[in-house]
């Protein structure tokens, strides 16, 4: 019985958290975790417990910035091209709009004007050939 109840001692002193004493020149981490420690929560051997699953979300977490930082970059890329397409576009319709101005038969009558050509007044004369048999040459 003695020996059952020096068990339950024992594991009650290992469950005891006992204060820790600050000294002047310890880090600012531990001092942080001593003083998170307020309601003795945290021990050594729980906290080394948990640290895979910090570590993974501390991972999960620098993935996920740069997710978003790619996300980020894909969509000022779509912005920039849109942009660029509008642009084109505009140049097109443009261009396409001086073609069709410039091919109009006014516009290609005055522009061979100045080289001395004129526009022919008359509809053209079809010629047509009659066909020849071989054998009637021969």
């Amino acid at each position: 019985m003695n020996r059952i109840k020096n068990q339950e001692a024992e594991q009650q002193q290992e469950n005891v958290v006992r204060p820790v004493k600050l000294k002047s020149n310890e880090g600012v981490t531990r001092k942080f975790i001593n003083a998170i420690n307020v309601f003795s929560y945290f021990d050594r051997k729980s906290i080394v417990q948990f640290m895979p699953f910090v570590f993974f979300l501390t991972a999960w977490a620098i993935v996920y910035i740069a997710n978003s930082f790619v996300a980020e970059r894909t969509i000022r890329d779509i912005d920039k091209t849109e942009r660029e397409i509008k642009e084109l576009r505009s140049e097109f319709i443009t261009a396409k709009s001086d073609l069709m101005y410039r091919s109009k038969l006014s516009e290609v009558a005055s522009a061979i004007e100045t080289q001395g050509l004129k526009e022919a007044r008359i509809a053209p004369k079809k010629i047509l050939l009659q066909k020849t048999t071989r054998s009637a040459e021969e």
